[in-house]
């Protein structure tokens, strides 16, 4: 659940046109694409593909370990932490008890949580879907003041009734970490039992997913893989503590962990086909624990995840009963592009490897490029700082990340999905990023 300003996308396939049939799997046109993430450091991670619960393709690129002189290869027993693919678990949780006539769609937070603002209007289903209005408590500006440091129940609430609401419940759908804390902690309130506890008896052992449960401090004995970032080279990224994202991010997996998961879950044995109707109910562009993840005319439903330097995706294509599970610990190229390029690649489009050339540019203008930046447009600075022959951009407030040469005067993240366009005799940088572009001033 890290925070980039500058990066306010949400991670969805959105590709709509004909219908295609997938045929015989291109394993090496797959076995090619992460070739190339691995040996130009764009990514490191696991994915499994499954179709029918069989598992059909297995890759791990990288290290689950990368520090010296211990270096520890990737594989099928790496285990990831899923960020809010955890969501996925905790609205499962909140189903079984709808289904065990424990709990309704129409509860509210009054009944657990009478304290938190608008506790009265809010119901189960208002935070199942990101309706509730209460504020987003990753999004306060001092969330990574504590992040990393454990946090009480009662620590957590007191966040979240500090940070009160954005709006009236139900009125439109506004995407909260809040909600689903919340979620987590009325499984416990209600079962009497803690939040893992919940996951092993409800999820884990029926699904038999003995490398999936909810994290702790990571240890690396345990093959639980520590998360990266790429500034030139792969550093240590901070480690949250998993007692401030609770049930909104709290888990950890294998990809293949995942992945046996949502077809576990999507041949209704964990909850019954009523719920599972319920969770891929889509409203405002949120379901019930779900996002609907397309990939042209391909209706799949499963969620994103993302915390420290981890990133993952999960998504489940009924049609086809197929399954693909990704789990990054290192990512600069985006895990929205990876899944396109795994989907494409399935269902036999057209479709080409990335080649990652960069060009190579001379230190003295590179050093022209250095500085501190101001846009007036947006309240933050820009910071371009070099090591070498490497720039890299810093937000204010934000983590440092590397940024490519594409010509001597453009720069890209592939992270960012943006570019840089310097101009050293204005003092110039024009960062375009999405549909927007702005022009940010060296003043220092």
């Amino acid at each position: 659940m890290k925070k980039y300003i500058l990066f306010l996308f949400f991670c969805l396939v959105l590709i709509r046109v004909a219908s295609v049939q997938a045929q015989k799997l291109n394993t090496s046109k797959l076995d090619s694409l992460f070739n190339a993430l691995e040996e130009k450091n764009k990514a490191m991670g696991s994915l499994t593909i499954s179709k029918n619960g069989q598992i059909l393709y297995e890759r791990s690129i990288g290290y689950e370990v990368l520090t010296d002189p211990l270096k520890v290869k990737a594989s099928s027993d790496t285990k990831y932490r899923v960020g809010s693919i955890s969501k996925m678990f905790t609205a499962v949780m909140i189903f079984q008890l709808i289904d065990e006539k424990k709990l309704s769609l129409e509860s509210t937070l009054a009944t657990y949580y009478p304290l938190v603002p608008n506790a009265s209007k809010i119901t189960i289903g208002h935070m199942l879907n990101h309706h509730s209005g209460l504020h987003n408590i990753t999004e306060r500006s001092n969330y990574m003041e504590w992040v990393q440091q454990p946090k009480s129940h009662e620590e957590m609430l007191l966040q979240i009734t500090n940070a009160g609401i954005d709006f009236e419940p139900g009125v439109k759908s506004a995407y909260s970490n809040t909600n689903y804390i919340l979620l987590g902690y009325i499984v416990e309130k209600i079962t009497k039992k803690t939040y893992a506890e919940n996951i092993k008896e409800r999820i884990s052992t029926p699904a038999n997913l003995s490398a999936t449960y909810v994290g702790s401090k990571i240890d690396p004995s345990k093959h639980e893989s520590y998360s990266y970032e790429w500034s030139g080279a792969w550093s240590a990224a901070e480690e949250a503590d998993m007692s401030s994202s609770a049930g909104a991010g709290c888990m950890v997996s294998t990809a293949t962990g995942l992945a046996k998961f949502a077809e576990t879950l999507f041949a209704s044995k964990l909850i019954s086909s009523s719920s599972l109707e319920k969770m891929t109910t889509i409203n405002d562009g949120y379901g019930f624990g779900m996002n609907q993840i397309p990939f042209y005319n391909k209706k799949g439903f499963g969620h994103t995840g993302g915390i420290d330097g981890f990133v993952a995706v999960l998504v489940h294509y009924p049609e086809d009963s197929l399954t693909i599970a990704y789990c990054s610990n290192g990512h600069v190229y985006p895990r929205n592009d990876i899944l396109i390029g795994v989907l494409n690649i399935y269902y036999n489009k057209m479709y080409t490897i990335p080649s990652f050339t960069t060009v190579i540019v001379k230190e003295e203008i590179l050093n022209t490029y250095v500085g501190l930046y101001a846009c007036k447009e947006l309240p933050i600075k820009l910071t371009i700082s070099k090591d070498k022959q490497q720039l890299s951009a810093q937000a204010t407030g934000q983590g440092s990340f590397s940024i490519e040469a594409v010509t001597e005067v453009q720069f890209k993240s592939d992270m960012a999905q943006a570019t840089f366009d310097f101009n050293a005799a204005k003092k110039e940088l024009i960062l375009k990023q999405g549909a927007g572009i702005y022009v940010f001033t060296k003043v220092d």
